[in-house]
């Protein structure tokens, strides 16, 4: 049950970020619970993947290029979702880093 209130608030979250956030756009809500599952899915398959590879750059700076990482994941999700765009990497980046921190705070509250 957990799991999908989880599920169901991320979609939300993510859908009211594309109505604030300039620079990224959502066509409706089943196009956020789409957005939700690619980027789970992204995160678990891509992104590790993504980590050994960047490992010497993200030592260099300090953890900062995972930043970076999160940005191409959700590149990715723009590419492989037709009711998902993002005008570029700046915005890829800040939509990544508030969803990040929502969805991190709305987790804490419901565990």
């Amino acid at each position: 049950m957990g799991f999908i209130l989880k599920f169901i608030l991320s979609a939300i979250i993510a859908y009211v970020l594309t109505k604030v956030l300039p620079g990224a756009h959502l066509g409706g809500f089943t196009d956020a619970l789409l957005l939700v599952l690619v980027l789970g899915i992204l995160n678990a398959v891509v992104k590790p993947i993504l980590k050994i590879l960047g490992f010497p750059i993200t030592v260099l700076t300090l953890g900062l290029f995972l930043l970076v990482i999160n940005a191409v994941i959700v590149l990715l999700a723009d590419w492989l979702l037709p009711g998902f765009k993002v005008d570029g990497f700046l915005y890829a980046l800040i939509f990544s880093i508030v969803l990040t921190l929502v969805t991190s705070v709305v987790d804490m509250i419901i565990d």
